[in-house]
């Protein structure tokens, strides 16, 4: 299920000056995601950003594939910075994620000399911007909005953001909560249980739980009006089509048709009503137990005070703890005056880094 073509300008030589001011023999050019080599590069800086950002990596390849690849090529574009010798320095990346709101992913090689380093930023940036009035002349839109992160100590990332006109918007707790293997029992099944007119089930499948089918289109249906309803009012929500929400969560490394969850109300002799939905994906890890990862949680406004999002965080933790996981994982918004990390605490999740979010409006005319 593939979105509407690549609305982003595709060849860098049309989103950059003829100079782009790089130092003597270095360049720009989109990247070849076919070739391992370049895959490999990717990584390798990629990793290193993470280190000098939190002090440690977590990605691998997938996760530059997610970017690069033809299949992330539907919905993204993406630009590197080459030296004299043709060895990858920088490496920027813009996904069309919603209508109104660009991803923009910001690699600089820790490596090079400050001035280089400071160039290639400035490159990647001036691309950025161009590819912003692109996608959204192509949405029909005023403005359009370029949304990248940075780990909060990252210094040398917020002096960049901030010199190219970036707002830092939001604070993001990145949380995780150990698993023991007798919370398995937590819930009675982690597929489906019920609990005061609350169901919790894992969404439907061709040929049963256990099948390996596809999910039924009805009950994914479900879990995107859900998280659509859910987040209406949430920090920077954009509407985002059934095909975009499937297609992006697809492309996810950890993405799993068996963690995603419905939690439907059955009050009464009606049908059951779909009232909350949780998506959890699998945290693999090279030295030790994989995780679990809740992608998404959402409760409608009109289930809140029944025990909803506390149902199906105890499911996804039994779920974690069944697969001989140790740890289940989530995002919170520090900055949301709901109070839900009370509820996260309460649960057990602690504190393990901390992110931020950066915005600039781009007029599109």
């Amino acid at each position: 299920m593939i979105p509407e073509d690549n609305r982003f300008e595709s060849d860098p030589d049309d989103a950059l000056p003829d100079d782009p001011g790089l130092p003597k023999g270095w360049s720009a050019e989109a990247p070849d995601g076919e070739d391992p080599a370049t895959v490999e590069r990717l990584t390798e800086l990629l990793r290193a950003h993470e280190r000098a950002g939190r002090g440690w990596a977590g990605s691998g390849q997938d996760e530059v594939l997610v970017e690069v690849s033809e299949h992330g090529l539907a919905m993204r574009e993406n630009l590197v910075v080459r030296d004299g010798q043709g060895r990858i320095r920088a490496w920027g990346s813009v996904h069309d994620r919603a209508e109104g709101r660009m991803l923009f992913v910001h690699i600089v090689d820790r490596e090079i000399d400050d001035r280089a380093a400071d160039r290639c930023s400035d490159v990647l940036f001036e691309w950025a911007e161009a590819q912003a009035r692109a996608v959204g002349a192509a949405r029909g839109l005023e403005v359009q909005q370029i949304d990248t992160g940075a780990f909060a100590d990252d210094e040398r990332q917020h002096a960049w953001l901030a010199a190219a006109g970036f707002e830092r918007v939001r604070t993001w707790w990145q949380m995780s909560r150990s698993v023991e293997a007798d919370e398995a029992e937590l819930v009675p099944d982690p597929a489906r249980w019920e609990r005061k007119g609350v169901v919790f089930r894992l969404v439907a499948r061709e040929g049963g739980p256990d099948s390996g089918g596809m999910p039924d289109v009805d009950d994914l249906r479900a879990v995107h009006e859900v998280l659509e309803g859910a987040f209406t009012d949430h920090f920077n929500s954009a509407e985002e089509t059934f095909q975009e929400f499937i297609h992006r969560l697809r492309e996810d490394p950890g993405h799993r048709w068996d963690h995603w969850w419905l939690a439907e109300i059955t009050d009464g002799d009606g049908d059951p009503e779909p009232a909350g939905a949780l998506v959890g994906t699998v945290s693999e890890s090279d030295a030790g137990p994989d995780g679990s990862y809740v992608s998404y949680l959402g409760v409608l406004e009109s289930a809140r005070g029944r025990g909803v999002a506390t149902g199906l965080l105890r499911t996804i933790i039994a779920d974690a703890a069944s697969r001989g996981r140790d740890r289940v994982g989530l995002e919170v918004d520090a900055d949301s005056p709901t109070g839900a990390d009370g509820l996260y605490t309460a649960m057990g999740w602690g504190t393990k880094y901390v992110t931020q979010s950066w915005h600039r409006d781009v007029p599109v005319t």
